[in-house]
This record gives structure tokens, sequence and C-alpha cells, in this order.
């Protein structure tokens, strides 16, 4: 077989492949490019997989010592939604919250919440009760499944907002309901019998922007299976750029080790949702361990490992300690920030057969975006990478919303089916993030000739540790309630590790003083942990200003920076 460039094998495929075939139609009064003939809702990716994954015999989710077939998994799923209608009374439209580490419960009630039209909830499982409060309030979702410490934050808040709780693994026994008694309780493995329209909301998850509390991303299920089928075609479009030998044995069956929280598009849209169509397996950690992912890549044939850099980075340290090269590995990929370019190369080097890759998307793009892999990659290890085809459009605007000459930096904005389809209870920041259907991202960047985006920088003040999004107003916040603290100013410090971790600098009253340690006392309980400062910088003086007299937060973060270099 002749190789054919990426460009040419796309448009072999869209139109010679009924699966990838495109239409033009119009979402919310804006004209897009769509997938014509793919499953129209998230739950309907479930039927669309059953032959992949061996017509449900296929081991599918593996947990620990547990697994399910794929057979199981669907049952599991359809019998909770049966629950979920006739044990709670749930309807299509409500709203129901998922507060939970990653078990294999958390992927069935995804897709059972969604299976009779209800809109999942992802509540991030670090929160305090306060932050708990705050998104439950938003979204109005008034059931809860939680896992034993999220039940216990819960708990202050059931009587007030009049939650319905159900306990999940350890969290079962705390209330009246418990998810082993309700699925138990289900009167039908088979689905419900319900419409659901392809505009129908999938999901609200939430993700630190610029204000001081979160924002609801709504996304539906047209932006999300959308998503999924467009890295679905990559692994069709693949072996047309890069033509196997004629003697290569196939492919083995591709098999996913999920690291990161189901809580955040990284894991549950490329990794959980591109799962059912794609036939693959899935295997759940239960936190977070370099050298079990090791062995559990090793000893299960694992294929794919996508998490934040920090991840690949630890792997690829607990794989030269171990003496293993993983050789099933075909696929390296990081989204969540940006991974240190020298770490591409060696990537590359400790694991020869794996692609490395890394991707750039938003929560409110259900995760699609740009990316890169294998050559290209350590070709170019600064920048983002190309826009996933064949649907998305790209530009680069200025400050009036103009698009710039190539190599001229300006805001990175995007438009396709898989734009949310707004931000919860905010109608002024949906209106100024989308505009005629194209997503003001907030990341400042580059195009060249070629297509390839560089990120330079971010427009929005946001710290991403470790792939978790902290918005700095969140932290100004919560340092504004020490009655020393006269004014707050947080922003990134630089970590070798993480990419970035919180640094703040405060102006106390005068004759006060306060360290490190006694700030993080204080915010315990006001703020997750991994939004709690781990750099402080004090002072008495009025915190550098800008030219219309507020803070300036640049100028802060370099200055501090360079107390803190001086220090070194």
């Amino acid at each position: 077989m002749t190789a054919m460039t990426p460009e040419d094998a796309v448009r072999h495929v869209v139109s010679t492949d009924p699966t990838f075939a495109v239409e033009e139609v119009e979402v919310r009064g804006v004209a897009v490019k769509a997938f014509k003939n793919i499953p129209a809702s998230v739950p309907a990716l479930l039927a669309a997989g059953w032959e992949r994954h061996g017509d449900g015999a296929l081991e599918y989710l593996a947990y620990e010592d547990e697994t399910y077939t794929y057979a199981e998994f669907t049952a599991s799923v359809y019998r909770m939604a049966r629950a979920m209608q006739d044990e709670l009374g749930l309807r299509q439209c409500d709203r129901v919250a998922i507060a939970m580490r990653n078990y294999p419960e958390l992927l069935m009630l995804v897709l059972a919440i969604s299976s009779f039209g209800g809109v999942v909830v992802f509540v991030n499982a670090w929160w305090t009760t306060e932050e708990l409060d705050y998104a439950l309030r938003d979204s109005e979702a008034k059931v809860v499944f939680a896992d034993g410490p999220r039940m216990k934050r819960l708990m202050p808040l059931r009587e007030t907002l009049g939650l319905t709780l159900v306990g999940v693994r350890d969290g079962e026994g705390q209330t009246a309901l418990d998810f082993s008694t309700l699925r138990g309780a289900a009167k039908s493995d088979q689905a419900p019998e319900v419409s659901i329209d392809t505009d129908d909301d999938f999901a609200v998850m939430y993700s630190s922007g610029t204000t001081g509390h979160p924002k609801g991303v709504v996304q539906t299920h047209r932006g999300a299976v959308n998503a999924v089928f467009s890295w679905l075609m990559q692994s069709v479009v693949a072996p047309l750029v890069d033509p196997p030998e004629p003697d290569a044995p196939e492919p083995p069956r591709p098999s996913a080790l999920a690291v990161t929280p189901l809580f955040h598009v990284t894991a549950t849209h490329p990794v959980f949702l591109l799962s059912l169509p794609a036939g693959a397996k899935i295997t759940l950690m239960h936190k977070w361990d370099a050298e079990e992912a090791v062995r559990l890549i090793r000893d299960n044939s694992i294929t794919r490992l996508l998490g934040v850099p920090t991840q690949s980075a630890d792997l690829m340290e607990a794989a030269k300690r171990m003496g293993e090269t993983l050789p099933s590995l075909d696929y390296i990929g990081a989204g969540g920030a940006k991974r240190p370019a020298a770490q591409v190369a060696q990537l590359a080097k400790t694991f020869p057969n794996a692609g490395v890759a890394t991707g750039w998307g938003m929560t409110e793009t259900n995760a699609l975006g740009i990316g890169m892999i294998g050559d290209d990659y350590k070709a170019r290890p600064d920048a983002a990478g190309k826009l996933h085809p064949p649907l998305q459009e790209l530009s680069i605007l200025d400050d009036e919303g103009n698009p710039v000459p190539n190599g001229t930096i300006g805001e990175i904005a995007v438009k396709g089916p898989q734009i949310m389809r707004c931000y919860l209870n905010k109608p002024e920041a949906t209106a100024e993030t989308v505009v005629d259907g194209w997503m003001r991202t907030g990341d400042l960047g580059t195009l060249d000739d070629e297509g390839y985006v560089t990120i330079l920088d971010r427009k929005k003040n946001i710290i991403i540790r470790g792939g978790e999004n902290i918005a700095c107003l969140d932290v100004e916040g919560a340092l504004h309630r020490h009655p020393d603290v006269l004014e707050a100013a947080a922003f990134s410090v630089p970590d070798e590790r993480l990419g970035e971790t919180v640094g703040a600098a405060v102006q106390l009253r005068e004759g006060t003083t306060l360290t490190l340690a006694d700030m993080a006392a204080f915010l315990d309980g006001h703020l997750a942990k991994f939004k709690i400062p781990a750099h402080l910088w004090v002072q008495h003086d009025v915190l550098i200003r800008g030219a219309t007299d507020k803070i300036d937060r640049r100028a802060i973060r370099a200055a501090c920076l360079a107390k803190q270099e001086a220090k070194v």
C-alpha cells in the first residue's frame, strides 16, 4: 500500500467510509460540519460498540480483582437506569450528580443517567463541603451518588439542599440508599424506552474559569459523540499514512489504562467514551502509583496511556528502575497541561514501541482540539499540534475578534459541533466566550503555514497544577477571608514535576505575620488541597498596581519569582 499524506487520508476516509461521512448541520443557529451516520446520543455508543466487544463477550472493565464483560457492564448500566426511574422517580432532563474516585460504578452511572435522558453532573472529588455546596446549588442536582469520603462532605448539605444521597462502595450504609441495593431492585436490564435528541444536554462538567467560582460547562450529546468519532477516525487514518508491512500481524485489541480523574474530560471522553465504539478494554487504577502502572501495563498488555505530563514522566522513571520497556504500549498521550519539551525524546527512547503524543482540548470543547504524535511531535516538542480533522475550524484572533496573519500571536478560537451549549446559569459569560459559534479559548498562540499551533500564554488567570485548573480569583477569594489579609494575588509558580503550583502574594495588616503553614491551616476546609498555595510572599506594603490602579498580577508574579531566584 502506498502511503498517503494525512490530508489525503482524511479525504479518502470521509468519502469512502459511511461511518465518517460529513454533512453540514445547524446547531444553535450556526452552520457547522458534523458526522452524518454516527450514534445520536452518548448511551447509543453502548449498542454501537457491541460487535467490537465480541458481541458483549469480551472483558471490558477491570478494577483491582474485579472484571466485567461488556455484556455484564451493559446490563448493569440498564438495571441502574431502570432503578433510577422506578425507585428514585427520576425523569428525562433531571440532573444527577456523581461524587467519587475512579470506581467501575462511576462509568456505569454516567451511561445509566444518560440512558433515561438524565443529565450527568460531574463533581470534583477533591472539593470541600463549601465547594460542593456551590456546585449542587448551581446545578440543582438533588440526587447524588457518592463514595465514603465524599459522603462525609455532603452530609452537612443534605437537609439544607434537600439531597437524596446514594452510597457507593465505602459510602454504602451511611444513608438509606445504596448503589448495590438499588441495582438489585431493578425490574429489567433492558435499555429504557426514551427518545433523546442529539442536541439534548448530556452533562454538566465544572471547569475553573477566571471567576471566583467554577463554571458549569453544559455538554450536549452531539458534542460528545462527534468528539468521540473524531478520535476514532484517527485509528482509521493512521494505517493509510503509515501503512503496516504486508506480513505484519493484526494489531492487538486496544486497551487503555485510566489514570486521571473521571470527573475531567481527559478521562471521560478520549478514554472512557471512546472505548465503547473502539472496542477497547478499560483498566481503572485506585490511585496513581507509577510502579503499579508499570505492572498493570506489563501484565495486561495495555496499549494506551493518556494522562497529565507528570504521570508519563513518573511512568518513565518507574519503568527505568524496574527494567521495563513496556512493549505493548503503542500510545503515550498527555493532556491537561504542556509536557516539557525535553521529555518528548526521553519518552520515545524509553518506550520505543509507543507513539508519544500531545493533545490540547477543553471541557468546553468536549476535549476535542489539537494534537500530534510521533515524529511530528519529536520535531516540534514546543508546539501543541494540528487541529484534529475533519469537523473543526480554527482561527487566531486579535483583541477585536479579527483573524491575524500566520505567525502572529492571538487568541485561539475553535468552531464545530463539539462546542459546549453554554455555561450553566451564566448567560453573560457564555456570550463573551462563544461568539457566532466560535469558542474563544482564552489561550494565546500562533499558527504556522503548515497548520501547527503553538500555545504561548493564557489570557485567563488560570493555574494548571498537574492537569487541574485553578482560578486565581478562587484562591484570592479564600485568602481574603483571613482577618489579617488586606490584599492577595495568586499566580502560577513553575514546578518541575507538576508543571505549575500555586503561589500567592499578600499584603497584611501592620503588626501582623502569616506563615505558609498558618495560611494552609486557615484555608483547609475553604479550598480543595490542590488549590492551597505552595508558595507565599508576605508584605505590609500595597501590592504592585497597573495603570488603572488594579493589582498587576503579572508584575507581582515576576517580582516574587525574582526574589525566589535570588535566594537560590
